[in-house]
């Protein structure tokens, strides 16, 4: 009886040592995600301190009680896939302001910053990259947690809310939609007032809801 039972927690405790090794390989690839922008830095952390979490735990209880007792160590009822997605940075709505506007030509979902806010950090973002317009994207987090990002154009600027922080890849892809705008749109954006209804706009296929595009504007 007591060589079963050795038995059972020399199996248990090389399980959990398999565990630890496993959970490393997740620590190492997480970093490579955020290193190539496919995740947020609220996703991050928040991994990064589960799997440091779930190692503590099973090497104390391998070291100093019974090894049999690791699994429910890490059972914390909520798998990484469903953590990672609802840390995921969510597009909201968004506007398009020609330079020097005031009022945005058109937005998207729901757009709820009122313009008075977004004009002084569009004339501030306009002053910090002065003639380099195209000189990079903006991002600031708001009071409330959400996340404003500004993506500069040749004649307009693109403002995205974001639920969280967004990744670079989804900045990346803002900032390739913004261009496909301004290509899409050039000879009627060279207008001094542009039809806002004449215009083809990207963005559609970013901020959905159920499949369908939301449009305020």
């Amino acid at each position: 009886m007591g060589s079963t039972n050795d038995n059972v927690r020399r199996d248990s405790a090389r399980q959990g040592e398999e565990f630890i090794a496993l959970v490393r390989e997740k620590m190492s690839r997480l970093v490579q995600e955020f290193a190539n922008g496919e995740i947020n830095r609220t996703q991050f952390h928040r991994l990064y301190d589960r799997y440091q979490r779930q190692i503590a735990a099973v090497t104390q209880l391998l070291a100093e009680s019974d090894p049999a007792l690791w699994r429910a160590a890490v059972n914390d009822g909520e798998d990484t896939q469903h953590l990672k997605k609802r840390l995921s940075a969510r597009p909201i709505g968004m506007a398009v302001y020609l330079a020097g506007a005031d009022q945005p030509v058109q937005t998207f979902g729901v757009f709820d910053i009122a313009p008075s806010r977004i004009q002084p950090m569009l004339e501030s973002y306009g002053r910090a990259v002065g003639d380099v317009f195209r000189a990079g994207m903006r991002r600031t987090e708001l009071d409330d947690g959400r996340w404003l990002c500004f993506v500069p154009g040749a004649r307009t600027t693109l403002v995205a809310l974001f639920s969280l922080e967004p990744t670079d890849s989804q900045l990346a892809t803002l900032e390739r939609l913004h261009h496909d705008f301004e290509q899409a749109n050039r000879y009627a954006l060279e207008q001094s007032a542009p039809d806002p209804q004449a215009l083809a706009y990207p963005y559609y296929t970013f901020v959905q809801r159920r499949g369908e595009a939301l449009d305020q504007g």
